[in-house]
């Protein structure tokens, strides 16, 4: 028997807001996608907004619900600015108002009489939490510290600053049905997602604000991760890199998974050091992943196998983990570049310019120079320039003589403009000089740049057609399987405007 109770149920909505009443609208939402749900009492803004949340709830019917009631103080990570008696105070309360459950920190539990929470009238299920805030501790001298203690079950909540850490606390949930893991900040992300299959016996999403760093919201947990549905079965893949945040890879990839029916997942790494992603591999059972900045040339060094093209373009974006573990390379943006082009003018003979010379220009590089195009290279690094430009048969081009230059098409290959820095243009209107401009950055999908050349007349191509055709070429690469083009596509075009719509309203 589950703790909370199987399937959907062992995700737990986090409602936390201001007042009572924004608290009693995200009560009803998250209804709406499971029966487990814990109240953060301590966001509320003051004693009379608590009593009249607790108030609202005793008078629903919430049969078949589980409440969770924590009070956090702020020592604790929480917003209750009281003392120990002023969190029991309003545990109690929750207690009289249908709560069947409470998170009581360790903490307080050292502060009760004989450090014991009989007599103490809590709710009459108690799940007894740690947090580090700072680091992964050491995990096994406190989950027996913690196991000792009269509680119906124990929470570890713990910031990963590696994938390493994710582990830890991935591992520790295997020990018994009535532990909690929950690996914070962004690294961990990842690592909450695949709580539920690890054993814990929850897994916490926001409904609406975060309450601590790495959560992913309610919706995309139960349904673009369906982190309840996960098993030892489900294929794992994934994409690296450094920012990470802005990819809406996972949503182009797990949408089509749930189209196509096929038992896998698809998380964002935000991967630091490339070791120690790729020491978790095993143990995560990752079985294939895409590579973005700043990893797409540095992980050549990591395979035991390259297709013959990436190999020449000296950039990977897509690894297959063969099934003896080692890594099979390939590169898929360069298909992405000729499928976004083409449609736009004929290649063999224009005249292009790449601005940058990371992997991304590298790919870009060799599909417009295997096309016919001449290819003239321009970026920050004078010594990359020359290199890739020597290795495509193409020239270099100072930034100085941007003005007085003209092509068919500019290309930008770097990441000035990108979500969550979408003002910046890293070119300016001076510069671009051409027919058609064309910006690798694919979220926002009008960047700064792309509106700056419309501004002068100037044709545009969105990097979300570059990222459309790579990542479904990456898709069937994995699955072997004919991709849900239509909607993997139309998810991530609403996903962009929607994003859009939310910008215009600011």
């Amino acid at each position: 028997m589950e703790l909370f109770g199987t399937g959907a149920r062992r995700i737990c909505a986090v409602v936390a807001a201001r007042t009572a009443a924004k608290m009693a609208v995200q009560v009803r939402a998250a209804l709406r996608e499971t029966s487990t749900v814990e109240l953060r009492l301590d966001w509320l803004r003051s004693d009379a907004e608590r009593s009249r949340l607790l108030r609202w709830l005793k008078r629903t019917n919430s049969r078949g619900t589980t409440f969770l009631a924590t009070c956090r103080r702020l020592p604790g990570g929480g917003q209750l600015t009281g003392g120990v008696q002023d969190e029991l105070h309003w545990l109690r309360q929750a207690r009289q108002a249908g709560c069947q459950w409470c998170d009581l920190e360790i903490e307080t539990l050292r502060e009760l009489p004989g450090k014991s929470i009989r007599g103490s009238a809590l709710p009459p299920r108690v799940l007894l939490s740690a947090h580090d805030f700072r680091r992964t501790p050491p995990l096994g001298r406190l989950l027996n510290s913690l196991a000792r203690r009269d509680a119906d079950a124990v929470k570890i909540a713990a910031n990963a600053k590696t994938i390493a850490d994710s582990l830890q606390l991935l591992r520790a949930a295997r020990h018994s049905k009535t532990i909690v893991t929950v690996p914070m900040g962004d690294v961990g992300l990842p690592a909450r997602i695949l709580a539920l299959r690890a054993g814990s016996a929850l897994a916490y999403a926001p409904v609406a604000e975060a309450t601590a760093s790495g959560q992913i919201s309610l919706f995309d947990l139960k349904h673009l991760y369906r982190a309840h549905k996960l098993t030892r079965r489900t294929e794992i893949y994934g994409v690296i890199g450094d920012p990470i945040g802005h990819s809406l890879s996972p949503l182009l990839h797990n949408t089509g998974f749930v189209a196509r029916k096929v038992d896998a997942v698809y998380l964002p790494f935000l991967v630091h050091e490339l070791r120690d992603f790729l020491r978790a591999i095993p143990e995560l059972g990752i079985c294939g992943f895409s590579v973005t900045l700043p990893h797409k040339q540095s992980i050549l060094r990591q395979l035991a196998d390259c297709e013959p093209l990436a190999a020449e373009i000296g950039a990977v974006n897509t690894v297959v983990v063969r099934r003896d573990g080692s890594l099979y390379g390939c590169n898929t943006d360069y298909v992405g570049v000729l499928r976004a082009l083409e449609k736009k003018l004929r290649l063999a003979g224009s005249r292009m310019l790449i601005f940058g010379a990371g992997g991304s220009a590298r790919a870009a590089a060799f599909a417009l120079a295997r096309a016919g195009a001449v290819v003239v290279i321009c970026a920050r690094r004078e010594r990359a320039a020359k290199e890739l430009a020597r290795a495509v048969g193409g020239e270099v081009l100072p930034s100085r003589a941007l003005r007085t230059q003209f092509f068919d098409a500019i290309l930008n290959s770097t990441p000035v403009g990108m979500h969550p820095r979408a003002a910046t243009s890293p070119l300016t209107p001076r510069e671009l000089n051409c027919r058609i401009v064309m910006d690798l950055i694919y979220r926002p999908q009008r960047t700064q740049l792309l509106r700056l050349a419309a501004q002068k007349g100037i044709a545009t191509v969105s990097g979300v057609e570059m990222f459309l055709a790579q990542g479904i070429a990456q898709w069937e690469i994995w699955t072997e399987k004919r991709a849900p083009e239509a909607a993997m596509r139309a998810a991530v075009l609403n996903a962009l405007r929607c994003e859009e719509k939310s910008r215009s309203r600011r």
